[in-house]
């Protein structure tokens, strides 16, 4: 993992799955996307903005950031795939741990974290929809933050 600070819950989490078994790691990660829910309609109206659209993945992910009272971010997702578990997942993680984290944290996120979550087993495809994600997510952050 990098040594850049992450949002504590972000932390958190990948500590967590960096204590399971592979096997018990697609476990809690099928878990984990079956709560997933997509962003709402008053957030994410139909037909969705081409610039919401994660690059490269192959879910059709799109990812949407909502300013907070606090100078933070809401992070809301859809994911087109029915079949897209991963994605799911990562959209899951993300809108959990770093919606209303501090912006320089959620800016400088690395796209390691996806291997804290994923491990190494995944295939090319995968990784650059789920790293997209991350960058999409850091992206909508650096926008906001001022250092």
């Amino acid at each position: 993992m990098s040594d850049r600070p992450i949002p504590p819950a972000l932390q958190e989490r990948i500590d967590l799955f960096s204590s399971l078994e592979r096997t018990d790691r697609i476990d809690a990660l099928i878990s984990i996307a079956e709560r997933y829910k997509p962003a709402p309609p008053s957030i994410a109206p139909r037909p969705y903005y081409e610039a919401h659209r994660v690059p490269a993945c192959e879910s059709e992910a799109f990812v949407w950031a909502v300013d907070r009272p606090d100078g933070t971010l809401d992070y809301y997702f859809v994911v087109e795939n029915p079949q897209g578990v991963s994605a799911k997942a990562m959209a899951v993680i993300l809108g959990e741990t770093v919606s209303g984290a501090p912006l320089d944290e959620v800016a400088n996120l690395s796209d390691d974290v996806v291997y804290g979550f994923f491990g190494n087993e995944l295939s090319m495809g995968k990784t650059m929809g789920l790293t997209s994600m991350v960058g999409m997510v850091r992206g909508e952050a650096r926008k906001r933050h001022t250092p």
